[in-house]
């Protein structure tokens, strides 16, 4: 086979190649930095010659110039399987629609539910084995990738190239269309500042962290602070084992915190699915052995992460309610991010041998209006439930940690009033007094 004049014959314009998608067709954009930029500059192009395609995505930080060129949503109908900060927008603006899933079943899902009539994601350049790396990608891409009836690959010349546990490349013999074409920088994503109580609930957390656990970091701030504790912390030979790598794993590499040595699963090697943060983690993870990328369900199958001896799953949260119902992806009915993996690590990581599944939160917020509320609640009225209270484990705020397993409902309204700022509490302790959950004999 002669590689190089296949990959010629391949050889595409952006909007040469976007000419295959019609009207009716569902069209994936695969993930985050896996988002074919030039492709989607085409499609915004013929917007107007089109009607009822729809667009599905996944952590893709924009913009979308396809949905943005089609206000109305007269043409285009995008789907997202977990919001980033620029879909949530799009969700505001009624522009996106968030599809409902658990990340390790979502191979699942494209085989044996979802059409996929155009796969059009960005990969690095083609290796001379004739393949392509599916990068940052790996943990959804092959899933889509296997039942598109139309594959287009776009070349980023930036994406690093991952090594993988399988799944992680597609040879030119099994792709349709390649694009090339100038990319500017990847995306950066800003870290916040942590405030005062994202740092003492990351405490609480590293405090109980021991030398040779597997992490596993969700997104967002907190498990970010919580990865730069465990650097500066006394441990040793902890392991990676995560959906999402992020820069927080590279201060546990740089301050030699993390080996994969005592990984009872996978040694020597920190196993993930999906990456982005900096350029810095980028170029850590460019062809670096000790790194494996595969797809996600394996990376977050609860039967492969049971397997992990001290498996710590460290995961955000939006709110609780005084049952022990965790919300992590909504604000009433408003859409906030997803489901992902956070359900996945929860189950893993409570299985296995001396693992811990923490999910965290502040006590409060302020809301839209400027007002402080409390993120515990009486019960949910709207809010999406995303882990069940029959799975919740380890709950922490700024005011301690309290394990939920095996607890009554009338202990886990006590403790969890105890995790509640104090201006909350003695409205709390009343609805609870109303639901039935609480003892006379509790404490106040």
């Amino acid at each position: 086979m002669d590689i190089v004049s296949e990959y010629r014959s391949k050889l595409k314009t952006p909007d040469e190649a976007v000419k295959c998608i019609k009207s009716g067709d569902w069209v994936d954009y695969s993930v985050a930095i896996g988002f074919p930029q030039l492709l989607d500059e085409a499609l915004s192009r013929r917007v107007d010659e089109l009607t009822d395609v729809k667009i599905r995505g996944n952590l893709i930080f924009g913009p979308i110039k396809a949905v943005e060129a089609d206000p109305e949503r007269e043409h285009i109908i995008y789907n997202s399987w977990h919001l980033s900060g620029y879909e949530r927008k799009l969700c505001d603006r009624g522009l996106c629609n968030y599809i409902p899933m658990i990340f390790r079943l979502l191979g699942q899902y494209y085989f044996h539910f979802c059409d996929v009539n155009v796969a059009m994601m960005a990969v690095p350049p083609m290796d001379k084995h004739g393949y392509f790396n599916l990068s940052c990608s790996t943990g959804v891409a092959k899933a889509i990738l296997d039942k598109a009836d139309v594959i287009i690959l776009e070349i980023n010349e930036h994406l690093p190239k991952v090594f993988g546990g399988f799944d992680e490349v597609i040879h030119i013999k099994d792709v349709d269309m390649i694009v090339e074409g100038e990319h500017g920088p990847l995306p950066q994503m800003p870290v916040q500042e942590p405030s005062p109580e994202d740092v003492k609930i990351a405490e609480y957390i590293a405090e109980r962290v021991n030398s040779g656990g597997v992490i596993q970091l969700g997104i967002g701030k907190m498990p970010t602070v919580v990865g730069k504790l465990l650097a500066d912390s006394d441990l040793k030979d902890l392991g990676m084992h995560t959906e999402l790598c992020t820069d927080a794993y590279v201060d546990l590499y740089e301050a030699g915190k993390l080996t994969n040595e005592l990984n009872t699963k996978h040694r020597g090697k920190g196993m993930t699915g999906i990456a982005f943060g900096s350029q810095r983690l980028y170029d850590w993870i460019d062809q670096n052995p000790g790194v494996a990328f595969a797809p996600l369900e394996y990376v977050n199958a609860p039967r492969i992460i049971g397997q992990i001896d001290n498996m710590i799953s460290i995961n955000n949260c939006l709110a609780i309610d005084l049952y022990g119902q965790v919300c992590a992806e909504s604000v009433g009915l408003r859409q906030i991010s997803g489901t992902g993996g956070q359900l996945d690590y929860l189950t893993g990581a409570s299985i296995s041998k001396g693992g811990k599944a923490f999910i965290c939160m502040t006590s409060t917020y302020i809301d839209q209006d400027g007002q402080r509320k409390s993120r515990i609640k009486p019960f949910f009225n709207g809010d999406i439930v995303t882990d069940p209270r029959s799975q919740t484990y380890l709950l922490v705020t700024e005011y301690g940690v309290v394990n939920l397993v095996g607890r009554t409902t009338w202990e886990r309204a006590e403790m969890l009033i105890g995790l509640a700022h104090p201006d909350f509490r003695d409205e709390l302790i009343r609805d609870a007094e109303k639901q039935g959950i609480w003892r006379g004999s509790n404490k106040r």
